[in-house]
This record gives C-alpha cells, sequence and structure tokens, in this order.
C-alpha cells in the first residue's frame, strides 16, 4: 500500500467503519449507509465522521465510559478529520459523570487550548504581514490535543490507553477514503497554494501537499493512509506524555516549526499545562434547562448564555407561540449581536485578564441589554454590547471539530478540538503525519485588526507567554431540573460555532424538534461585526404572505446576497423515551454510531 499518494476506494463510508470495528461481529452490525441520525437505545456517539464516531462507540461497547469513548473518537478525528483537528491542536471537554462504584459525581471542564510560546511577546506580529499568525512556523501555538486527552483519561476514564487508541491506529495504518467535506476543504486548499500570491507553498508545506492535498489531485473517495501518524499514536499509547515530552514525538514536532520560522520548544512542550476548572453554569428559563459549558478563555458559554437570557427577556416564547416569526428572528439577531459586541469588549484568558463572567450574565444587565433593543428595526453597530464598532470581514472555518458522547450510565461529554483554520498552519510534522495548529491568529496579533474570522478583538487578548488565546468553541451539556444528562451539543465552524449551538438548542427546546430537524433546519448567523446577516438558503417562517429575509430587510438588517458559504457543523444528541436521539450535521456528513 502507498503512503506517498492517496489512493481511490469505492466505499467511503464501509471501509471506514471496517477499519474501526476490526472485529467480524462489528463489522457485520455496521449498516453500508449510515444516516446522519439515528436513536440508540443505550449510548451514542456523534462525531463529524462515520469512523470517529464508530470508535467511540465500540469503547463504549466493551464497557468504557463516555470519557473512554470521547478519548478514543478524538484520536480517530485526529486522522480522519487533519484539516480540521488533531495531535497537533488543542480543544476544551466538558463532562458529567453520575456516581458510581465509590466513586463521587463528576461535572468539570477540562482546558487543553493551545498557549503562546515563552518566546513570543504582544508586539511580535505587529510588523509581520498577515499571513505569519495563520501560516507557517510563528502561527503554532505549544499544542494541548495530546496532554489534555491523557489527562482525562487518566483521571476519568476506565480504560488502558492501548486499547482506547486501538482505533485511530487502525485507521491511520490501514487508511481512509476522502469524502465530500474532505474534498471540499482539499480543493479550497489547493486553490490557495496555486495562488500566485503562495509560489512556495508547495516547497515550504510540502508533506501537506503531496500527503494530504495529493499534489494538487486530491478528490472524492481518494484513500489516505498515514502510517507515520500511526507510529505516533503508538508512542503515545505506550509511554503516555512522555512520548511528547521527553520523546521523538515532542523532538519532530519542535524540529517542524523551526524549519517553518517558528518559535516552539521542548521547554514549551514541557512546561505546557492542563487545566482543569469548574464549568460556566447557565440555568436557562426560556430553555427551561441548565447548560454546563466552557467558560474563558472560551467565549462560546459567556455568548450564548447572553443570547439565551436577552431573549428570554423579549418574550420569545410568545412570540412563537403567536406566530410572529420575522420579530422572533429579530430579536435572536438582535441578542447575537450584543453577545458579540460584549465577546470583542471582553473576553480573554482570566488567568492574564479579569473577564466579567457574572455582570454579563447578570439579571440586571440582560434585562438592560434587552431593554435596549429597537424592536421594529436594527440598531447602529455602535448601539451594542458595551464597545465601539470596528470595521471587520468575515471568513470561513473548517479547523474545528465535535464530538458528543451519552453513555450508558447516565454519564456524557462534550469535546470541541480546533487546529484553527483548514489544515491549520500547513506546517506538517513529517515523521508523524500531522498538521500543527495555527492558533495564535486567535490572539489580537494586531490591535484592531480583525483576525481570520472577521472578529475584531481587544488588547486584553494580546499573546504573552503560556497565555491561552480567546476562543469560540461551545461544547456543553444540558440537565434536566433533577440534574440528569438531557442532551450533550457543540459545533465547529469559527465564530458560527455559537450561533449554530444555540439555534440547534432553540430549535430543540422552544420549537420541539427532534435532532435530525434540529440540526438541518436552515440557520442563520450574525457576529456584530461586520454588520452583515447571513441566512441559509430557505430559512423557515412567513408572516402575512412575506418570508422571514425579506421581514429582515424590512427591519434594516443588511444581509449578505446568496447563502453563506459555510455555516456551523452542529453535533446533538438528546435523551427520548426511547433512548438516545443522536443526530450529526449533514453540512459536514459525519454519522452518529452506537447501540
Amino acid at each position: 500500500m502507498s503512503t506517498s499518494a492517496p489512493r481511490r476506494s469505492p466505499s467511503i463510508l464501509c471501509a471506514g467503519l471496517a477499519i474501526v470495528l476490526s472485529s467480524p461481529a462489528s463489522q457485520a452490525d455496521a449498516p453500508e449507509q449510515p444516516s446522519f441520525a439515528r436513536t440508540f437505545p443505550r449510548h451514542a456517539v456523534a462525531a463529524d465522521h462515520p469512523i470517529a464516531s464508530a470508535a467511540g462507540a465500540a469503547i463504549l461497547a466493551k464497557g468504557g465510559n463516555a470519557v473512554d469513548a470521547a478519548v478514543a473518537a478524538s484520536f480517530t478525528l485526529s486522522v480522519v478529520r487533519p484539516f480540521s483537528c488533531g495531535i497537533g491542536g488543542g480543544g476544551f471537554m466538558v463532562i458529567v459523570l453520575p456516581a458510581r462504584d465509590g466513586k463521587p459525581a463528576v461535572t468539570t471542564a477540562i482546558n487543553y487550548r493551545e498557549t503562546c510560546p515563552a518566546a513570543v511577546g504582544p508586539d511580535l506580529f505587529e510588523p509581520l504581514d498577515d499571513d505569519a499568525p495563520r501560516r507557517a512556523g510563528k502561527a503554532v501555538a505549544t499544542p494541548g490535543t495530546i496532554a489534555g486527552l491523557l489527562y482525562a483519561l487518566d483521571k476519568y476514564g476506565t480504560m488502558k490507553r492501548a486499547d482506547v487508541l486501538a482505533p485511530a491506529i487502525h485507521a491511520a495504518r490501514d487508511g481512509f477514503t476522502a469524502d465530500e467535506a474532505y474534498a471540499k476543504a482539499a480543493k479550497d486548499t489547493i486553490a490557495k497554494f496555486e495562488s500566485p500570491d503562495h509560489k512556495d507553498w508547495k516547497t515550504r508545506f510540502a508533506f501537506t501537499w503531496e500527503r494530504f492535498l495529493g499534489s494538487g489531485k486530491i478528490s472524492l473517495g481518494d484513500r489516505i493512509v498515514l502510517p507515520e501518524q500511526a507510529r505516533a499514536l503508538e508512542l503515545i499509547a505506550r509511554d503516555g506524555i512522555d512520548a511528547l515530552t521527553n520523546g521523538d514525538l515532542g523532538k519532530a514536532i519542535c524540529a517542524a516549526a523551526a524549519k517553518a520560522d517558528g518559535l516552539l520548544t521542548i521547554g514549551d512542550l514541557r512546561n505546557y499545562r492542563v487545566s482543569e476548572v469548574q464549568p460556566l453554569r447557565i440555568d436557562s428559563g426560556l430553555l427551561g434547562r441548565t447548560l454546563i459549558t466552557m467558560p474563558p478563555p472560551s467565549s462560546g458559554g459567556v455568548a450564548m448564555g447572553e443570547t439565551l437570557g436577552i431573549m428570554q427577556r423579549r418574550d420569545s416564547t410568545k412570540l412563537i407561540a403567536a406566530g410572529e416569526w420575522p420579530q422572533y428572528t429579530h430579536v435572536m439577531i438582535e441578542s447575537f449581536k450584543h453577545a458579540f459586541a460584549d465577546r470583542a469588549e471582553w473576553m480573554a484568558d482570566p488567568a492574564f485578564v479579569d473577564v466579567p463572567v457574572e455582570r454579563l450574565l447578570s439579571d440586571e444587565y440582560l434585562l438592560e441589554r434587552s431593554l435596549s433593543m429597537f424592536p421594529t428595526q436594527a440598531m447602529a453597530p455602535e448601539m451594542y454590547g458595551t464597545r465601539a464598532a470596528e470595521p471587520a470581514g468575515a471568513n470561513d472555518d473548517g479547523g474545528t471539530s465535535h464530538l458528543c458522547v451519552a453513555d450508558s450510565r447516565a454519564g456524557a461529554v462534550s469535546c470541541t478540538e480546533t487546529i484553527n483554520l483548514t489544515f491549520g498552519s500547513l506546517v506538517a510534522v513529517p515523521e508523524f503525519g500531522f498538521i500543527l495548529n495555527d492558533q495564535m491568529d486567535d490572539f489580537t496579533t494586531k490591535r484592531d485588526q480583525k483576525n481570520a474570522f472577521g472578529l475584531v478583538q481587544s488588547p486584553k487578548n494580546l499573546p504573552a507567554p503560556g497565555k491561552r488565546p480567546l476562543s469560540s468553541m461551545t461544547p456543553t451539556i444540558v440537565l434536566t431540573n433533577d440534574g440528569a444528562v438531557d442532551a450533550v451539543v457543540g459545533a465547529s465552524g469559527g465564530p458560527r460555532i455559537i450561533t449554530g449551538t444555540t439555534q440547534v438548542l432553540l430549535s430543540s427546546y422552544l420549537l420541539s424538534l427532534d435532532a435530525a430537524q434540529s440540526v438541518s433546519r436552515p440557520r442563520l448567523h450574525h457576529q456584530w461585526m461586520p454588520n452583515m446577516l447571513e441566512m441559509e438558503e430557505n430559512y423557515p417562517g412567513t408572516w402575512n404572505g412575506l418570508a422571514v429575509p425579506l421581514w429582515m430587510s424590512k427591519l434594516h438588517h443588511q444581509q449578505r446576497p446568496g447563502p453563506p458559504t459555510d455555516h456551523a457543523c452542529v453535533q446533538f444528541i438528546r435523551k427520548t423515551d426511547k433512548g438516545w436521539d443522536a443526530a450529526c450535521d449533514p453540512r459536514k456528513g459525519g454519522s452518529p454510531a452506537g447501540r
């Protein structure tokens, strides 16, 4: 089997499932064409690739808990979604586990977000071109995925490393086929490589160009084999964190970054620390549920809580009951704009700056924001939150992945991981077959300038040694009033993570839609700046004979012509009387697995 170029395979999903579910019985049970939504009576995994979902489900079938399954699915995503996430990146994990076998119940959040290397200060990127924090070595932050996953497994898992990593090792060694999401990500990236502005990229990022992009010829159904990453995963399975901090793996990461003019050192890897924190708890009167989600440096939980709080105070439930879809949509948009304006002003790493989470989610502040809203028209940008407007432009994200797990013991994990932009920094570690992140762009690398996602962020988010950049990732677990897991949700998609995750919850709890309907329903996005509303084609709702998008124009919302090119990809699992109703957003081609 060739390892230097992709190969064609006639079956994308079947081949992938066979890699992970390697026993004959498991292969026989695997559906030929899994749909994007299924109900499972005992346990479920929803990831944005069928092979990763199947990897987590196989671990659950062997008696593992939700953490075991999440770690297995994540390491597998590193193989099959190399343009989205991987062991060269970082992430957040929210965990809820019941009391069991004499161990107390667990409700916690694990922060393994990348950190700024020690040699990088707040002004490093100011004189450099805009590509510096996005591509090549200086874009690489200290990766946290390996440390974070091993921390979660060691503290809250029940199975051995070798067993949990086995599905990912199989996938890397035996290969996987390029699905539509991979082919699209590759096509978009190939176009950048072939741009006259990037004439040297094919040489500078040779492994990425040749292996992951097929030297510009990758297409649907091509087979990608990564024996190098299988070797990395085998080292991790055998040596744990020592493979990174004291072994060849860490040395190769630093060498790859240095060769691309980066500043990451082995000292950064050794000094990296996983941060376990109390999750953000939001008691949402609008949803009638409690949300367990990530606190800063994730902005997602605060922004979602602020949005839901403002909508509650504008009587959104009554608007739905009355069928006033334009007004309901207007309130949602205005609430998002307030939340994103406050994100721009206040959000950063709380280990370095004061982030006023309690004030932003207080009854007084939410009421104040709700009362500032004009019911008949959008306001000027400077009227939102507590920040003056800055010009910005939007961009799309392919460098993030989300997975949800609900086990048969009432445990759950919501996990979002990233390498930031599509194919991250483009810097690969050729000896071990994976790509390094470009997370430095999530810092405020140039004052008063937007990042790659069109987000303007405050000086509070400037880089500093050991600091974690601001994030939009929103891994969330929903609890009933008696504390039981009711849903698991999260998304990929840059700032669209926040709007996508929020709308799926609104669709499920306010509109009473099932998981498949909730994730597939057309969505909208507004991030305050740029002052531009995006609405997917066929966005639902009419009033007095006019579609909602037309009403938004009447309410003076500036709209981008045509549907957006990329919206968030949301994974969602919700408890029903039949078990776990699980759905993977069809926008990216995932499929849930379980039993």
